[in-house]
């Protein structure tokens, strides 16, 4: 079976990769863009990354601000003009309380654009929800609580809503289509002994698979660390045991809880990613990455809001490399080991290459 979860998916995209350095004059559009159409939200989460005071991410973002349906549109036809691959939405706020995500996937699915979104899985339901089964790639639902007590402690919403979220769930499979749908749990120390039950609730949903991952409570490494410590044992016995039991027939489940390094610190100058996979947020500002997203003063990469992201993509370079990683990225990094693994490749002695 193919890997799903990869950090190597953009060797895959050579032209790119070579047309980063500082010294290359042309400018490729971005391989994948993540779009965050608006900041409103049907659920409060208590430890919502975009919405923490302990957290940089989300700093300066607006909880009202929405991207307007012109703009959405004109911002899907360049995306199409352009060439980018594939678009994810999310948030900020909950993608598919946007009223306009229909009218925009299906422009995209006219095109050979792939799309996706990570959700809450509230509002996946009706016309909307089968369009997504039927033409996205993936759908991801993010979920904590393992029943409608602890759900509704961890998203402020009403004790039924747990229920509600795995039936949207079934009904998304029932539509058919090839969209691959999976959910993803954040691990803290409420559900640290709940992940196998988590677990087998979702695969009898249908859905395709399941990912495991850390929740971050410090911009530090080490406190992160110390967070996890008294329950990482026994999250592992429980993902081991979820996937000695669950694991197989078209169900998988990706075990990404992990120590993280106790330094964030980076030692790279720029950021390959943020030419590759950028951010547009609800604001109508691209930003460098989903870490650094609705940060005006170290995420900011310009303004789309009275041009179009075309223009301002392919007019000049000097704007990907004013983001400094080493002094201002010293935080959890999605995309820090690829940068790593970019900027070796890109380091290498074209002498020497064939010496394989």
């Amino acid at each position: 079976m193919k890997t799903l979860y990869t950090g190597m998916k953009v060797f895959h995209f050579g032209a790119k990769l070579d047309s980063l350095g500082r010294e290359i004059s042309a400018i490729l559009p971005p391989v994948h863009i993540r779009i965050k159409p608006t900041n409103l939200c049907c659920h409060s989460c208590r430890y919502c990354a975009y919405r923490s005071e302990g957290l940089q991410l989300g700093k300066d973002m607006n909880d009202r601000d929405t991207i307007p349906r012109q703009k959405m549109l004109e911002i899907a036809d360049d995306i199409i003009e352009m060439g980018v691959k594939a678009v994810t939405f999310s948030g900020g706020g909950e993608p598919f309380c946007y009223p306009h995500l229909l009218e925009v996937v299906q422009r995209l699915a006219e095109s050979s654009v792939r799309f996706a979104a990570l959700t809450n899985g509230a509002r996946v339901t009706g016309e909307i929800a089968e369009y997504f089964a039927l033409h996205a790639t993936w759908l991801r639902v993010s979920i904590d609580g393992w029943d409608g007590a602890s759900y509704a402690r961890y998203r402020g919403v009403s004790d039924r809503e747990f229920d509600r979220v795995l039936a949207n769930l079934r009904q998304f499979r029932h539509y058919g289509g090839s969209c691959h749908v999976g959910a993803s749990i954040i691990v803290d120390r409420e559900n640290a002994g709940h992940v196998c039950q988590l677990v087998e609730k979702l695969r009898n949903t249908g859905i395709h698979s399941v990912k495991i991952s850390p929740c971050i409570v410090s911009n530090d490494g080490r406190q992160n660390n110390e967070y996890h410590a008294p329950i990482f044992d026994r999250v592992k016995e429980e993902v081991a045991r979820a996937a000695g039991t669950f694991a197989g027939d078209g169900f998988e489940i990706f075990d990404s809880y992990h120590r993280q390094l106790d330094s964030f610190q980076k030692v790279y100058t720029w950021c390959p990613y943020l030419q590759i996979l950028p951010v547009i947020g609800a604001d109508q500002n691209v930003y460098s990455c989903q870490d650094k997203a609705y940060n005006l003063d170290c995420g900011l990469i310009g303004s789309i809001r009275n041009r179009r992201f075309r223009d301002f993509w392919t007019d000049g370079k000097d704007k990907f490399f004013a983001i400094d990683p080493s002094r201002v990225c010293n935080h959890h990094c999605v995309a820090d080991s690829k940068n790593r693994m970019v900027l070796e490749y890109l380091q290498a002695n074209a002498e020497h290459l064939a010496f394989v």
